[in-house]
């Protein structure tokens, strides 16, 4: 399958652009028997006697090309209309009546605050050129009226409230909210992406309108992304501000699978300078060697790195409820544990050579030998809580 992106540098144009190419050159196979055999680009600068080679061979188009922030209101007409009209009748001169999708916005409701808006008057107008393409020409449309997008790459300071705001964190820089309170829809662009590609496959989710609410309905005169979220701006910032200090309070938290949180997350960290893509921790060093916490969550306990020194035995302690792997990543150590109030003692010997998950158990005093009397030895350990220093749970016994 040919692909022609118009629009490919713009924000939704440039992701598409990506993960159609990791389908074209065997990159990922996520997509079952889907084909991609050519990505042709075009945008701002493109050659115009290549749009003419695209449309005589595409057998998908995609419409991402538009203009959102002109100099002159005139330019929405010229960028939103204009360039879908030269579009489609570069497709009808070569006869070409391949699936061709546009991309508008709910701003063409008109509705509402949207009730004066030029672009959203400009995007309607290109709808309609589609939909009349569509009568003339018996091609498929696909007329997608997204709302607000975020997701990396995005340009802040622009016409994404979600880039600006992330961008500004990221960077130290003021974020300025009137009213908290306010509500957006948001689409994240993977969610976009991923209904592109079902779009590709003729597994488009069809949808009409309530006012400018979307309606999921078979057979539905628009398309719809069938995943957005509804999100105040106060809890945008409220997220924003956890990310920011996560590398001082090394709290992750909670991004539970396909949440909003989970999203926002990665678009923040896209925004992240240099300088902050790297962070310093705590090291709690002694004669014995070190101990480092890395990672803490909310209810997925915590995760540290200990390392010991030739022939330093650590531990030698036991928990009410707390519970933990010891994981050895290099080096060679003995394991030990005993039940508390009894005198058996079970022992692991474990090394960096074959990794294995080592339970230590409940109401089991513990220690870790390092039996190297020339290397370091290096442990991952995940407890399934945080450490609070109010109640550590941690008793000091010896093993032996």
């Amino acid at each position: 399958m040919k692909i022609l992106i118009t629009g490919s540098k713009g924000f939704v144009g440039k992701n598409l652009c990506a993960e159609l190419n990791n389908i074209c050159y065997g990159k990922t196979h996520c997509y079952g028997d889907l084909e991609v055999s050519e990505v042709m680009e075009f945008d701002i600068g493109t050659s115009a006697e290549l749009l003419d080679e695209y449309c005589a061979k595409a057998d998908f188009v995609f419409n991402f090309a538009g203009v959102n922030r002109p100099k002159e209101q005139s330019e929405f007409v010229t960028g939103n209309f204009g360039f879908a009209s030269t579009l489609l009748n570069t497709l009808k001169k070569y006869g070409n009546t391949c699936p061709v999708m546009f991309s508008s916005s709910i701003q063409a409701t008109l509705i509402g605050r949207y009730g004066q808006s030029d672009y959203g008057k400009s995007k309607l107008a290109g709808e309609e050129l589609f939909f009349d393409y569509s009568r003339e020409t018996g091609a498929k449309v696909l007329v997608y009226r997204f709302p607000n997008l975020f997701g990396k790459w995005c340009r802040p300071n622009y016409n994404s409230v979600v880039a600006t705001f992330c961008n500004n964190m990221a960077n130290d820089l003021p974020i300025q909210v009137n009213d908290p309170n306010v509500e957006l829809e948001l689409l994240y662009i993977d969610d976009l992406i991923q209904e592109m590609i079902l779009a590709l496959n003729g597994k488009e989710h069809r949808c009409e309108f309530d006012g400018l609410n979307t309606v999921l309905t078979e057979g539905g005169r628009y398309c719809a992304v069938p995943t957005t979220h509804k999100v105040t701006l106060g809890a945008i910032v409220d997220l924003l501000n956890q990310f920011h200090e996560q590398p001082k309070t090394l709290m992750i938290p909670e991004i539970p699978t396909g949440s909003f949180a989970k999203k926002l997350y990665s678009t923040y960290l896209s925004y992240l300078p240099k300088e902050k893509v790297v962070f310093p921790v705590k090291m709690n060093t002694d004669d014995r060697g070190s101990f480092i916490e890395l990672i803490h969550t909310i209810s997925g306990g915590q995760f540290s790195v200990n390392i010991s020194k030739p022939g330093v035995i650590k531990g030698q302690h036991w928990h009410h409820s707390k519970w933990e792997f010891f994981i050895v990543v290099s080096g060679s150590a003995l394991i030990q544990e005993r039940k508390v109030g009894t005198d058996e003692v079970i022992e692991f010997k474990v090394g960096g050579e074959k990794i294995e998950v080592v339970h230590m158990l409940p109401g089991y005093t513990h220690n870790i030998i390092n039996l190297s009397d020339v290397n370091d030895l290096v442990t991952v350990v995940w407890a399934n809580e945080s450490f609070d220093s109010s109640h550590p749970d941690t008793y000091f016994e010896p093993v032996k």
